[in-house]
């Protein structure tokens, strides 16, 4: 599967949209990687809106990932599941959802060569810069992306406050993709998104 370009997450705080049409707007505007998450909402309405973004993905041959819930991933036949530090071991992940894709986020070069070696098929670094949708901790920052590209060989999504004005540098410290959610879903969604692919796709045709 090509984890390459705009890396979109849902996020309900910034979007009066319901999240069916907000994925909706997003993959209609080019974007092919969904990663559904959402910390309020019970299980079993987790499991019926991720049932729904489905379908949808599939309709776009897009990619749907999950986030935190390896079952609901299961569940839903997603593409993949998304895993932070405190989440359920990546071993233990691969357990309920077989072969599909695992990523993990990470926060140093230690936890990112860590994914590699248990198995993950590609990591979240970051915070990239300041970012107001989650205490992700202290920014990375541009180095730290460049160093963590130089060590490991799976694909690298960079995450955490990417902006329209940031992102082709973050693509040019070798970010396979970058991940935004605030930067799409606040303001013109469908304008935000055709910019951000505008941006990938002339940072990932250069040599």
């Amino acid at each position: 599967m090509n984890l390459s370009g705009i890396y979109f997450i849902t996020d309900r705080t910034y979007c009066s949209l319901p999240v069916y049409d907000m994925v909706s707007t997003v993959l209609e505007a080019g974007v092919r990687i969904i990663q559904y998450r959402d910390k309020d909402r019970t299980r079993r309405e987790l499991y019926t809106e991720a049932a729904r973004l489905r379908e949808l993905t599939r309709a776009h041959s897009a990619i749907l990932v999950i986030n935190d819930h390896a079952d609901i991933a299961a569940a839903v036949d997603a593409d993949g599941l998304h895993l932070g530090q405190g989440d359920l071991p990546l071993k233990e992940a691969r357990k309920v959802v077989g072969q599909m894709l695992i990523g993990i986020s990470t926060h140093s070069p230690a936890q990112a060569g860590k994914a590699e070696t248990e198995g993950a098929d590609y990591i979240g670094f970051g915070p990239m810069f300041h970012t107001t949708t989650k205490d992700a901790g202290t920014p990375q920052g541009l180095d730290n992306l460049r160093l963590i590209k130089q060590n490991v060989s799976i694909p690298v999504v960079a995450i955490g406050g990417i902006s329209l004005e940031t992102a082709a540098s973050v693509f040019s410290a070798g970010a396979d993709a970058i991940a935004v959610a605030t930067g799409i879903c606040r303001g013109e969604i469908k304008e935000n998104t055709a910019r951000f692919a505008r941006i990938a796709a002339d940072a990932l045709k250069r040599p």
